[in-house]
């Protein structure tokens, strides 16, 4: 099984879209959630390409709530580098 961690820069992105979005207490544990499946299929998120080649994504808790990830296969490790509003023109999704 896979590790999930989140990045600095991901715990920013969260606390921000928390503030910005005024999501609910339960955002954390709702993203945990989400994220349990990639202990087993770190593979599952569809891969990103341009300057985002590299990189998987997956949905959090709500469809806007995009997750990037890079999985290192010889750590076995997810580490998710930023979570996203997928609706904003400068998310990971959009063309570059």
């Amino acid at each position: 099984m896979a590790t999930v961690v989140l990045a600095a820069s991901a715990i920013a992105d969260l606390d921000a879209l928390i503030a910005s979005h005024d999501l609910p207490a339960s955002t954390r544990p709702r993203l945990r959630s989400s994220l349990k499946r990639l202990e087993t299929f770190p593979m599952i998120g569809p891969a990103l390409n341009g300057r985002w080649q590299d990189f998987r994504f997956v949905l959090g808790p709500w469809p806007w709530m995009l997750v990037v990830y890079v999985y290192d296969e010889g750590r076995d490790q997810v580490a998710v580098v930023t979570i996203q509003d997928a609706r904003m023109a400068r998310a990971a999704t959009a063309a570059t």
